[in-house]
């Protein structure tokens, strides 16, 4: 026999404050979107070194619920800051997180990495938490794309586990001629990428 009282407490949102790097945000999540209960280490560990100016203009890819996206909307607060992934309920999180949070100057929408962002619009600034199991070939596009979609001098951010630490350092610097380990914990690793300008 079903314990729906149980059930009905699982389907209820999952809600907690947090403090990204002397940012306070609340966030609703649920079960199926990535870390629901709290901020993982990871996206910990970028947020603090994360290096945003108040007008600048901010992607986060593969956005989650939105934590990432959010710390960077406030911190860019005269700019904006788009949010993509390609689940629809992390979307639906995510802008529901923003407008929990006041930040108008925030957005999420449906995109597998780059394909549904507007080819007009550039960045200063990309972050992303970037999961262990996308595989080989999308991290290519990713970080390509990424490339082509920062404005000269821009920032790619990235915290992947420690394994694929050099594989990160290898293809980041490929592909943009610069790389540099911003740090790394006891799991993960903060690589920053910039866009050089000649």
């Amino acid at each position: 026999m079903q314990d729906t009282t149980k059930l009905d407490k699982l389907r209820k949102d999952i809600v907690f404050s947090a403090d990204l790097a002397g940012e306070k945000l609340i966030f609703h999540s649920t079960w199926g979107i990535f870390s629901p209960k709290e901020i993982d280490v990871g996206t910990q560990l970028l947020v603090n070194l994360l290096e945003i100016e108040p007008g600048d203009s901010c992607l986060d890819l593969g956005c989650g619920y939105g934590p990432i996206g959010l710390y960077m909307a406030r911190r860019a607060y005269q700019g904006e800051t788009l949010l993509v992934d390609k689940d629809f309920m992390a979307v639906d999180y995510a802008n529901a997180n923003a407008k929990r949070n006041n930040l108008t100057n925030a957005k999420a929408i449906l995109s597998n990495a780059f394909d549904h962002i507007d080819s007009q619009i550039e960045f200063d600034v990309i972050a992303s938490n970037i999961p262990a199991k996308v595989g080989k070939e999308m991290l290519s596009l990713i970080l390509n794309d990424a490339y082509s979609r920062l404005k000269p001098g821009g920032k790619l951010y990235v915290v992947t586990i420690n394994g694929l630490r050099q594989y990160m350092k290898r293809n980041l610097t490929d592909v943009f001629g610069d790389y540099k380990k911003l740090k790394q914990g006891k799991t993960y690793t903060v690589a920053l990428a910039r866009k050089l300008t000649d």
